[in-house]
């Protein structure tokens, strides 16, 4: 086998394990690379004349011309296919979701679980919740929902998704063993709103530099950021590194008022433009929490949609520096049509574009598998990993845009970065990505070191504590009681790596999403970057 065909074979399934850890680890990764969607009113049509329905919206709505005719017999998925990527009809359920989810609160009851050797654990409580307010902390073991039994059953997701949510104001029976106790208590929780923060991290990172994680963009984004940044800002922020890595984007709106947060009065942040949309220009407001400050942006090939206009807006006009990896490259906006049914129409209505004129939006022209597998590619042609040796930005200069250093146009979409960051797969292995998809590290953490470190040491010791040899000896015997088959080398080639994500789990368990953060961070080369080029 030759070695550049070998290296990209690594290559690729390291990138492989390193999505896999992102989402066992908590980092978000975008599902269908984020829409920015603006909504309308439902559309009272039965399941007979749906996709006659989606037809007659796409001839008034759509963002280009287009030929309906030949789409009467094609499946609804089949005919938005045919458009773009990223016009996609939501059944009622998937519609109810995102809603939920853009908007930042649902009904239930606060909490997050984790089925540890079968049983349903609390590892997390929103603060204030119904959860919290009826007694269930951290660590608890659910043993019932109603006259469900939970635990003990090994029951697939699907069965214990939802059994919390219902309609505010309904209640829920628990049976649960309290941490540390075997005495069964009952709790009777009232189902109500849950709010969740738009905001996964916010803290101080050193003495000047506050750093901030956004990983969605929801209905409060703006305001969230606006008391996260407030309350930095006391405890003495004069830089900001905010974190818009693997943020599929959200809602439109929620984009320009982030990045009007940044900017002085009277800005162009961005304009949307259509066949059947005239051109729109946003701007900026001069009301924005840090308008003043330097300014660094992370972001790599997750970012997308909402994201990269606020990333674009920032480059363009100068206002601070992009560090990272190019980003996605989605530049489309969608509005969504509601049914009568709960299902929903999210079609792309308009293009946006940066303040330099810029469309962000890379090519659909070889079909929707292809635009799927896009990223892959960059994997492959050494993109990602720094082995290309261009990567120039796509930006045009524009008149009466401020732009910093002669790039030059780039047909490839999406935003490069001013401060390149290359992916790291140093670590990454086969023999890693089985302990991440059995969860044996999370397993790991709840099991054993949760008994060893407690929530007060990690808290008052998270930037100076590692976890070392003694940590990693007893980890390789927790694999072998495990009956978990070992690759020595390649276990000792992921060795720091395992340590680190073994600390971030822990830190997450005790501290929250800020925890996870702050542990991860330490050893962030885009953060020890931003770090640098903030002094």
């Amino acid at each position: 086998m030759k070695k550049n065909t070998r290296n990209n074979i690594l290559i690729a399934i390291s990138y492989s394990v390193i999505l896999i850890v992102g989402m066992i680890l908590g980092i978000k990764f975008i599902k269908d690379q984020g829409f920015g969607v603006k909504r309308s009113s439902q559309l009272a049509v039965n399941s007979d004349g749906k996709l006659e329905e989606i037809l007659h919206i796409i001839n008034k709505n759509y963002v280009d011309d287009i030929n309906t005719d030949s789409f009467q017999n094609l499946p609804i998925d089949s005919v938005l296919h045919q458009l773009d990527p990223h016009s996609v009809y939501l059944p009622p359920t998937d519609a109810q979701d995102m809603s939920d989810n853009l908007e930042g609160n649902f009904e239930g009851v606060g909490i997050e679980y984790y089925m540890l050797n079968d049983t349903m654990m609390v590892t997390g409580v929103v603060k204030d919740g119904p959860a919290y307010q009826a007694g269930i902390k951290l660590g608890d073991k659910i043993l019932t929902i109603d006259t469900a039994t939970v635990s003990g059953r090994n029951l697939p997701k699907e069965q214990l998704t939802g059994r919390f949510r219902g309609k505010a104001g309904s209640g829920v029976s628990v049976t649960l063993l309290h941490s540390g106790t075997q005495v069964q208590s009952r709790l009777m929780v009232t189902r109500g709103k849950v709010n969740i923060s738009s905001i996964d991290a916010a803290y101080m990172i050193n003495a000047e530099t506050g750093y901030v994680r956004i990983s969605k963009f929801g209905a409060n984004t703006d305001n969230d950021f606006a008391s996260a940044a407030n309350n930095l800002k006391a405890k003495g922020m004069k830089k900001l590194i905010l974190d818009l890595r693997d943020n599929g984007g959200g809602y439109f709106s929620a984009a320009t008022g982030l990045a009007d947060q940044f900017l002085p009065e009277n800005k162009l942040i961005v304009y949307t433009q259509g066949k059947h949309e005239p051109r729109t220009d946003y701007f900026s407001t001069g009301s924005g929490s840090f308008q003043n400050g330097k300014l660094a942006i992370l972001i790599n090939e997750n970012t997308a949609s909402a994201s990269e206009i606020v990333a674009g807006a920032i480059q363009d006009l100068g206002r601070g520096i992009i560090i990272g990896r190019r980003s996605f490259g989605k530049g489309l906006v969608q509005e969504q049509f509601s049914f009568g049914d709960g299902s929903a129409l999210n079609l792309t209505i308009a293009r946006y574009y940066t303040p330099s004129g810029r469309s962000i939006q890379k090519s659909y022209k070889k079909g929707y598998d292809a635009y799927k597998h896009e990223l892959d590619e960059r994997m492959m042609d050494g993109e990602l990993t720094g082995d290309r040796t261009s990567f120039q930005d796509s930006i045009e200069k524009a008149e009466g845009v401020a732009i910093q250093n002669n790039r030059k146009q780039k047909p490839s979409g999406g935003i490069q970065p001013d401060v390149f960051v290359k992916l790291d797969t140093a670590g990454y292995n086969r023999f890693y990505a089985t302990l991440v998809s059995k969860k044996i590290l999370s397993d790991y953490v709840f099991n054993v070191l949760t008994n060893k470190y407690n929530a007060g040491f990690v808290e008052q010791n998270i930037n100076s504590f590692t976890l070392g040899d003694n940590d990693f000896k007893d980890f390789i015997g927790y694999l072998q009681r495990k009956n978990v088959q070992i690759d020595r080398f390649q276990l000792y080639n992921s060795r720091s790596v395992i340590l680190n994500d073994l600390k971030a789990l822990l830190c997450r368990y005790y501290l929250g999403d800020v925890g996870y953060y702050r542990s991860a961070n330490q050893n962030d080369n885009a953060v020890k970057q931003a770090l640098v080029n903030l002094q």
